[in-house]
């Protein structure tokens, strides 16, 4: 079964963006007149992409194939901090950024190699980073266009932690942001923008609040006034929405929800869908248009973008790499890579469940009396759900939030009483999970912010998991039970 849900595609991901080790660029004026390799670049492990194969298939094969060295049929865990340099000059040439390769594993590891290839192939871009955490992939994500005396523009709509970077963390860094106020209304974010402004930023389903972003919208808004559109599209999953093919240009994931799916891995990740030139308005993305004195020069949007010799624009996602990573220092491990390795090889399996479960509750608790509203976007009847047909027809995912009669008091109990839902700070494992955002995930923002970010005292949030429908019901059911008391 084909997964694309729209036929347009803005990037296509490479064999890899990094040559092999040892693969001379042969640089002259550093990179301009650079030879890129002329085919697929073979690691021992990285699979080309064939462009007939589907989502189901690309999940498991991209980025991978049997290690040269052992026949390993499974994905390696490359347990080590450093690689062996053949000469002093191929060592030169990759600190140089003459050729590509792996130096130390703070900035690339063989298998977080491959795993990167696979998430840019399942989600349409040019080249992915994994990092050591979803937030840490929003900051780098957003620390790469943006800088002291800079601007942001972002949805309201948030999950409690980026909000907390957005609102308290990024001024501290001389960059400010506006939170929209209406995300829903394009003359709201076209409203928000300043002459420096370097981006927006929004979630494509928003956790708690169940909105569906209008992707298309927002993105002519940005492209309009010169920015690119970076979107968190941890909830959906490429599975269920791909943003670029809608028009975003970086998307970014908490690659330890459901692109992990078990709950035993931190990981986050940066898609870069190369169809944003940061050299169009030199003047607005200095970054990427002035010389880089610890590369000697290297000029990123003339070097490594539109029109270079690398055959795609790839400046974005290695100005992440190999300035922001390599300085800041948020590297993900190799395990961690590989654990979201194995939940990639069953991601469209377990995003089906997750969504026919969610479905099924969603559905039971609109039918309830103890439930004043059910905040799933594919709900009959839902604001968004119209949205959520065009961008996400399998369904809006499997979190879901829902706001129950007596308030705060209620909504403790309720969560106290379950036995089946684990109540814990996460969501996308194969396990159902419960919390209480007003108390935890959003309790350091105000009551306005909260009421922003679509948090009430009363709201429960789920994150229905892969156990049999009937047995979540009925530990909800009991839930309910207990909350009539409270």
């Amino acid at each position: 079964m084909s997964t694309d849900v729209k036929p347009r595609l803005v990037g296509r991901q490479p064999s890899s963006a990094w040559g092999a080790p040892g693969e001379d660029l042969v640089v002259t004026d550093r990179w301009r007149q650079a030879r890129a390799p002329t085919g697929p670049v073979d690691h021992g492990r990285s699979t080309p992409v064939n462009d007939a194969w589907s989502f189901e298939t690309r999940q498991i094969h991209a980025g991978q194939q049997p290690d040269a060295a052992t026949g390993a049929r499974a994905l390696p865990i490359y347990a080590t901090t450093s690689y062996v340099f053949s000469s002093t000059e191929h060592a030169e040439n990759l600190f140089a950024l003459k050729e590509f390769g792996n130096i130390y594993t703070r900035i690339m590891n063989p298998t977080q190699d491959a795993v990167e290839q696979r998430i840019a192939s399942l989600e349409g871009g040019v080249g992915a980073l994994l990092l050591a955490s979803g937030q840490a992939a929003e900051t780098v994500a957003l620390l790469n266009v943006a800088e002291a005396g800079d601007h942001v523009v972002s949805s309201p709509r948030l999950y409690g932690g980026t909000y907390n970077l957005f609102h308290y963390t990024f001024p501290k860094m001389g960059i400010q942001v506006s939170f929209v106020a209406d995300p829903d209304s394009l003359d709201s974010w076209r409203a928000a923008v300043r002459p420096n402004t370097k981006a927006f930023y929004a979630e494509t389903i928003s956790n708690p609040y169940q909105d569906v972003l209008d992707i298309e919208g927002v993105a002519a808004v940005a492209h309009d006034v010169g920015v690119p559109l970076v979107v968190d599209n941890t909830v959906a999953t490429p599975y269920l929405i791909r943003p670029l093919e809608w028009g975003a240009d970086v998307v970014v994931h908490s690659a330890t929800k459901f692109l992990g799916g078990h709950g035993t891995a931190i990981v986050g990740a940066i898609v870069d869908g190369g169809g944003f030139d940061y050299t169009a308005r030199p003047e607005r993305f200095p970054g990427f248009n002035t010389p880089d004195p610890s590369y000697n020069g290297l000029v990123y949007g003339r070097d490594l973008g539109v029109g270079s010799p690398l055959g795609a624009n790839l400046s974005y996602v290695l100005k992440a790499r190999v300035q922001l990573l390599r300085d800041l220092g948020a590297s993900v491990s190799p395990f961690n890579a590989f654990l979201v390795s194995q939940g990639l090889e069953t991601l469209s399996l377990r995003m089906e469940r997750h969504v026919d479960n969610a479905r099924a509750v969603a559905t039971w608790l609109q039918g309830r009396g103890e439930v004043e509203r059910v905040a799933w976007a594919s709900l009959p009847g839902n604001p968004y759900a119209e949205r959520a047909q065009k961008y996400a027809p399998r369904g809006s995912g499997s979190v879901l939030a829902f706001e129950i009669v007596g308030g705060a008091a209620a909504g403790r109990a309720f969560v106290e009483a379950l036995e089946l839902h684990s109540h814990v700070a996460n969501i996308g494992d194969v396990r159902s999970l419960v919390i209480h955002p007003a108390s935890t995930t959003h309790s350091q923002l105000s009551e306005q912010e909260q009421a922003a970010s679509g948090v009430t005292p009363g709201l429960v949030r789920l994150s229905v998991g892969l156990e049999h429908v009937d047995d979540i019901l009925a530990d909800l059911e009991a839930g309910f039970r207990a909350a009539k008391g409270a």
